[in-house]
């Protein structure tokens, strides 16, 4: 489940109009979503709370052999109307699962004047970020800046005594057009330099009309991308390209997604497909291949939400709630939780089941080693979250 402060920086994202499709990064978000979950180690418990439209704070305990935990605050400058309450938060907007990529889109005209030039407006929606780990006094930053409508800046930092030079910082640029995007990448580890780019084909949002008269082509998208680093301080660097096939809101069947990926430099392929095979399902495979060692990996993912008919006095008792004045998405049904799994070819198997329960966020979660017989559990953890 995606953690409070994670899900209060998509809101800000999502205010703004950035989208986080468009990127060379999230090529692979919906397969990584189902593949590659993580599932809770131990016993874990989240308080957060939205203070103000403007800030906010979580409290994260944990006991994974010894006691941890982190103080987290937040701060936006634009307002975040966002759900806040975890009992009126939507499951799919904190579980990561399947993404329906959006049609591509212009700024609007309010948005445009919002970033207008400085000694028009002067106003840059900013968002600071602090996480403090004890007992290893380990601090995160980030520091997220829109500079104007098409670009994003982020500074990200950590600050650890176990780190070499005491800690790190990365500094990401992005720059959307809409038709492509790049990102220019910066870290002070190795001194490592970076570019990223996203190239989306058919449809251009900035010719007038053009989605009007070509209905049929938004059905859906090919996006074709790379990204090149080069390590100053250790002579090293590395490559990769990717392409991505995925349907729109407009198509008619089941929306899938398919990727395929090439790291040219270790010889990795690799190969997914993601479907929302229904409203409640969704499935996911993918094929790694090296064709300098013919090593291949094969592995298999799937979601299944979980609805629950709402009878006249649940529909009565939610009309009373704070947010009673927003009209109910969808028919009578409510989704209580949703089950996830993957297994690869080793037999690594994970199951984690995240819903709610009354006012508590939950997340119950094991991973299996089947190759092991005397120790088939590798991690078993239970995590409740509140936040107000």
């Amino acid at each position: 489940m995606r953690p409070y402060m994670s899900y209060i920086q998509t809101a800000f994202l999502e205010t703004t109009r950035w989208d986080r499709d468009n990127s060379y990064a999230s090529l692979t978000a919906s397969p990584r979503a189902l593949l590659f979950f993580e599932t809770p180690r131990g016993l874990r418990l989240n308080v957060s709370a939205l203070s103000t439209l403007h800030s906010a704070s979580s409290y994260d305990l944990g006991n994974v052999g010894t006691l941890n935990g982190s103080l987290s605050y937040l701060y936006s400058s634009l307002p975040i109307n966002h759900r806040s309450r975890s009992n009126g938060i939507e499951l799919r907007d904190l579980v990561r699962g399947y993404r329906h990529v959006q049609e591509l889109q212009t700024p609007t005209d309010a948005l445009s004047r919002r970033y207008a030039a400085p000694e028009q407006d002067g106003r840059k929606d900013t968002l600071l970020y602090g996480r403090l780990f004890l007992p290893t006094s380990t601090l995160e930053a980030l520091y997220m800046r829109r500079l104007s409508q098409k670009k994003l800046l982020r500074l990200s930092a950590v600050s650890d005594s176990t780190l070499p030079s005491g800690g790190t910082i990365l500094a990401s640029l992005q720059n959307d057009i809409g038709k492509y995007s790049t990102e220019l990448l910066y870290s002070t580890d190795s001194a490592l330099l970076g570019v990223r780019g996203l190239y989306n084909f058919g449809y251009d949002p900035r010719e007038p009309g053009a989605s009007d008269d070509t209905p049929e082509e938004l059905q859906g998208r090919i996006s074709a991308g790379g990204e090149l680093y080069y390590g100053i301080l250790n002579k090293s660097g590395g490559a990769s390209a990717g392409l991505r096939f995925t349907t729109l809101p407009r198509y008619t069947g089941f929306p899938y997604t398919m990727t395929l990926t090439l790291n040219p430099l270790m010889g990795n392929l690799s190969s997914t497909y993601a479907v929302k095979a229904g409203d409640n399902l969704a499935l996911s495979s993918q094929f790694d291949f090296n064709f300098y060692s013919y090593e291949s990996d094969l592995r298999l993912g799937c979601e299944i939400w979980r609805r629950r008919r709402n009878s006249n006095l649940d529909w009565a008792r939610n009309m009373i709630r704070d947010d009673w004045k927003q009209k109910p998405q969808g028919s009578d049904e409510e989704t209580s939780g949703v089950l996830k799994a993957r297994w690869d070819q080793n037999w690594n198997i994970g199951i984690l089941w995240e819903g709610r329960f009354k006012e508590l966020l939950f997340s119950l979660g094991v991973s299996l080693d089947m190759q092991k017989r005397d120790q088939i559990f590798r991690a078993v953890g239970a995590e409740l979250r509140f936040s107000s």
